[in-house]
């Protein structure tokens, strides 16, 4: 059974990040839905590209859950996403649930930290505002799995966290490396 990925987006979100995740996620098969975290689907990223997502997050079933939740980054998206009493919600029920937690950049530390959603797990972040957050652990690394919350550091490492995301979601290495090598992302391979 394909495996599915809800991609929260709110003005402002960090496009590259956004993008990339879907990219790779896509590739290998797994369905990523964009929702809108605000009243509108047309949603501006950090540098004015402007995306129409699938789906608002008020649209959304409390009944369904996706096997992942992504939070890209962006100084004022992260900030907008952990504003959404919605979107606070929407995380703590899948972390309830056991499924994957996936913030990148600032969107740890704002939006979960910022809603007391890491419960002590070890996280990463984008620069110092992990030494901000008080109920996680921050860790230097580009990215932290721990549980069901696996972290990435931002911009710079957003190939490695979607292809982590993507082999923790369809257990198969395999046809997450060949995806690399097919974007001729070396490092991953090298790991």
């Amino acid at each position: 059974m394909s495996k599915n990925a809800a991609l929260l987006l709110a003005t402002g979100f960090e496009e590259a990040e956004a993008f990339i995740t879907l990219d790779i996620l896509s590739r290998l098969g797994i369905t990523v839905t964009t929702v809108a975290c605000q009243p509108q689907r047309e949603i501006v990223s950090y540098h004015g590209a402007v995306i129409k997502t699938d789906t608002l997050i008020e649209e959304l079933q409390d009944s369904h859950l996706f096997d992942a939740l992504i939070m890209p980054g962006g100084p004022e998206g992260s900030k907008n996403l952990a504003a959404s009493p919605a979107v606070a919600a929407l995380i703590q029920r899948h972390d309830e649930a056991g499924m994957l937690i996936a913030p990148i950049c600032s969107a740890a530390a704002r939006v979960l930290g910022g809603n007391n959603l890491l419960k002590g797990r070890r996280y990463t972040c984008s620069g110092e505002l992990g030494l901000e957050v008080t109920d996680g652990e921050y860790v230097m690394e580009d990215v932290v799995e721990d549980g069901n919350l696996l972290s990435g550091r931002g911009l710079g490492v957003a190939f490695d966290f979607a292809l982590t995301l993507a082999e923790r979601l369809t257990g198969n290495k395999g046809a997450v490396d060949f995806q690399a090598e097919h974007i001729y992302y070396r490092p991953w391979l090298n790991r």
